[in-house]
């Protein structure tokens, strides 16, 4: 993403004694509650235990005139444990009803958490579907760093951008980026507004008055990445040279503002190819809306999203999460850097490479606290590796900082050797989830004669301005 960035941490209430009445109400004895959250560092209400989602089935109806949204999410998921009862992440809208497996489920709610107690316990293994009907007004989120994500209404639409947490604002889930799952999103929205989702469009249908829109995502996509865009677009659709679908959505507003930046797409993609080896999904485009409608780019995948036109920096920036964050996601919000990190460095190889200063100097400048887009006290507050809380996770350290971690990993081990490892990075854990503790292990299996210590105990977890740069 593009600061300002979301980072809401919805504090929701506990549902330890919810499930623990559910267990002693009947039904099979064997099986335990899932549990709420996955304990992550920065959001420990986050996700939920006890199983792993496959595939997101969402029907989804949206009335602008009364911000009314109507939905059915059929879940696909595979038991991790014997489950008697397991949690989904809903924050606000009206339950209508749960079904497990087709028979009707009890559930009850208490902050984001959905508990569910299907009719019969789930064994350890097991695939099973849960369907949740639901409707409402959906919230809009606020971060502690006061910007805005969930449902964000529009002048003539709405926007529904979800990270950290915002997914669980329009539809139940597993709302952590370490369990991802394939999306069929459909949205029907009245007749002469589009909805654009992940993925790609597979049919367009009018009837009554309202249009429906179906995408599909096939490739694993984590719920913050999740997005929908309903509005007046301009839809522009081609093929690159190496065949891959481009689908551009612009608000009419920005359509002459977008146009040459946007023109640099395809060069921008060829470039990152490159660089970062072949592109990991079967699309591409972006949604470029107003600038009043959100504070800040996102790199929804497939589609990344932008309020206003972006420069060309941003544009790559946002462009290089695809590899970075979308295909090799983060195993929980304490990795962000390994997001943001990479999609910063991109702007600086892009730069070098274009005719702007090389990365070298963007890192002296940095160091000396010459950058005027970034204060030299909050770069240094705190490590890349080490966020210091969950209103932070977006802060100059991660960005800019992690990046200076990857440029010292170039200096120690020369061009060649570098691009490997960041080609080898996203070829080796593509479509999944991954850790810093894994990429310090990847860098040093990948140059085994050189001593990366003082660069992880200096640059990404020590505290304070390394003496040397």
């Amino acid at each position: 993403m593009s600061r300002p960035a979301p980072a809401v941490r919805t504090v929701a209430a506990t549902t330890a004694v919810l499930t623990l009445a559910l267990t002693a109400c009947g039904g099979g004895v064997h099986g335990t509650p899932g549990g709420s959250g996955v304990r992550d560092a920065y959001f420990p209400k986050a996700g939920n235990g006890g199983y792993d989602v496959t595939h997101y089935g969402l029907t989804l109806a949206y009335d602008p005139d009364h911000r009314r949204l109507t939905g059915t999410a059929e879940i696909t998921a595979r038991a991790t444990k014997d489950l008697s009862a397991f949690d989904l992440d809903l924050k606000g809208l009206h339950v209508q009803g749960v079904t497990v497996e087709g028979r009707k489920a009890r559930y009850h709610r208490a902050g984001q958490e959905l508990t569910v107690r299907p009719h019969d316990d789930l064994d350890k293994g097991e695939t099973f579907r849960v369907t949740v009907r639901y409707s409402g007004t959906p919230q809009t989120l606020t971060d502690p760093d006061g910007s805005k994500e969930g449902w964000l209404p529009t002048a003539d639409g709405a926007l529904a951008l979800g990270e950290p947490v915002g997914s669980m604002a329009w539809f139940p889930g597993n709302d952590h980026p370490s369990d991802k799952a394939a999306y069929d999103i459909s949205v029907t929205v009245p007749k002469g507004l589009q909805a654009v989702s992940n993925g790609e469009l597979k049919s367009t249908t009018t009837s009554g008055g309202r249009t429906t829109y179906r995408w599909h995502t096939g490739e694993p996509m984590a719920s913050y990445l999740a997005m929908v865009a309903i509005g007046h677009y301009k839809i522009t659709q081609s093929v690159l040279k190496n065949h891959l679908p481009v689908y551009v959505a612009v608000d009419p507003t920005q359509e002459a503002a977008s146009r040459a930046v946007l023109a640099k797409l395809p060069e921008i993609i060829e470039w990152e190819e490159d660089n970062f080896g072949p592109y990991p999904f079967s699309s591409t485009g972006v949604v470029v809306d107003r600038h009043e409608d959100s504070g800040y780019a996102l790199e929804t995948q497939n589609r990344p999203f932008f309020p206003g036109a972006p420069g060309t920096g941003t544009l790559v920036h946002e462009l290089a999460h695809e590899w970075y964050g979308d295909s090799v996601t983060p195993r929980s919000w304490r990795d962000m850097w390994l997001n943001e990190g990479f999609a910063t460095y991109a702007e600086w190889l892009w730069e070098e490479d274009h005719g702007g200063p090389s990365a070298q100097e963007t890192f002296d400048a940095l160091y000396r606290g010459e950058d005027e887009n970034v204060d030299p006290e909050e770069l240094w507050s705190f490590p890349p590796a080490r966020p210091s809380g969950a209103a932070h996770i977006s802060a100059h350290p991660v960005y800019e900082r992690g990046a200076m971690v990857l440029h010292k990993i170039r200096q120690t081990v020369g061009d060649d050797a570098f691009h490997d490892i960041i080609q080898g990075w996203a070829a080796t854990h593509r479509h999944g989830n991954a850790d810093t503790a894994a990429f310090t292990a990847y860098v040093e299996k990948k140059a085994p004669d050189k001593d990366f210590g003082e660069i992880w105990q200096d640059w990404l977890y020590g505290d304070g301005k390394p003496a040397h740069p």
